[in-house]
């Protein structure tokens, strides 16, 4: 999670993970990614998916005595194009987790998803639309680290607006509560 209150008006904000403008006025206040939980786990479980099948095979030839040759050769093609298939997974593993984001602003919450390069969603729901907003923190894990979901109830089309994962979710719900009211008092729009 990455705070900067300091992007001046119509510069791009500092992290590059924010790949969209920002309105007039507009200020990055919080980055929110998903809790490190979700990325390195599954990138060690992918790790050893990857090296210790190759490994396994490379002790069986040893302990044969069929590790030399041909044999040895196809063996290095074969473990170096498996271990490149999982490091391009665990690649795009690392890049929907960087690229999957949640921007608050002083004017909205966006929420920017790429999984890939050439995909992208992205939702925004406007701060004075924000209705109601509740924290889903369940378990002990999620409790122990300080992780959950935030539901935001909007008066948009997309009633529904999820962050889901995100460190500290309560703080991250008084940050939307403070801007949302004072955005709410700043355009005379009171409580809808």
């Amino acid at each position: 999670m990455t705070t900067d209150a300091t992007a001046p008006q119509g510069a791009q904000p500092h992290d590059s993970a924010i790949h969209f403008p920002l309105q007039q006025n507009e200020r990055v206040l919080m980055v929110c990614r998903r809790h490190w939980i979700y990325l390195w786990p599954r990138t060690a479980w992918w790790a050893l998916l990857a090296v210790v099948p190759a490994a396994a095979i490379a002790a069986i030839m040893a302990k044969a005595g069929i590790f030399d040759g041909n044999a040895a050769r196809v063996f290095w093609i074969a473990a170096v194009v498996w271990l490149a298939l999982w490091a391009i997974r665990a690649y795009f593993n690392w890049y929907r987790y960087h690229n999957d984001i949640w921007v608050i602003t002083n004017q909205r919450v966006i929420d920017s998803t790429k999984t890939a390069p050439w995909n992208l969603k992205m939702s925004t729901a406007d701060l004075v639309n924000v209705q109601d907003m509740t924290v889903e923190r369940e378990g002990i894990l999620h409790t122990m680290l300080d992780y959950g979901d935030i539901i935001c109830q909007t008066a948009a089309d997309v009633q529904e607006f999820r962050l889901t994962g995100i460190p500290d979710p309560r703080g991250v719900q008084l940050l939307v509560d403070k801007e949302r009211d004072r955005e709410r008092s700043r355009s005379g729009g009171g409580a809808l």
